[in-house]
């Protein structure tokens, strides 16, 4: 991940959340988790923030979009736990997705500040624009 290719996601999913009138918090990360480029809207929830970043964090760090962990991590399942883990910042909810090349992870965004089907479907709309 770069910083070319996580401004053109953030762009795409910035528009996305504007058509759909919900600010949004719009983090990318590395495939190693780490932050390489972050974008708060005007008027997005300030608890975002730390959510939204996150959400990015897990999905890079799992290969898992947020919301399949929230079904794996239910008492029971595989994973049952895992939202404990790593200092809290693994997030169970959706809005975080892994972003890859082909095959290979290359990071991670996560979106906060509306409910989480909206946040995913922002997130969606960023990845898609690696694909043109």
């Amino acid at each position: 991940m770069n910083l070319e290719k996580a401004k053109r996601i953030i762009e795409a999913a910035r528009e996305e959340a504007r058509q759909m009138g919900i600010p949004q918090n719009i983090a990318v990360v590395d495939e190693g988790g780490n932050l390489v480029a972050f974008e708060r809207m005007d008027g997005a929830m300030l608890v975002g923030v730390n959510i939204a970043q996150d959400k990015a964090y897990t999905a890079a760090g799992t290969g898992f979009p947020t919301d399949a962990l929230g079904e794996l991590s239910q008492p029971g399942k595989l994973a049952y736990g895992v939202a404990l883990a790593d200092r809290g910042r693994v997030i169970v909810f959706a809005g975080g997705l892994p972003i890859k090349e082909g095959d290979k992870l290359i990071g991670g965004i996560g979106v906060s500040g509306g409910m989480a089907p909206d946040d995913k479907k922002v997130a969606e709309a960023g990845l898609k624009a690696l694909e043109k």
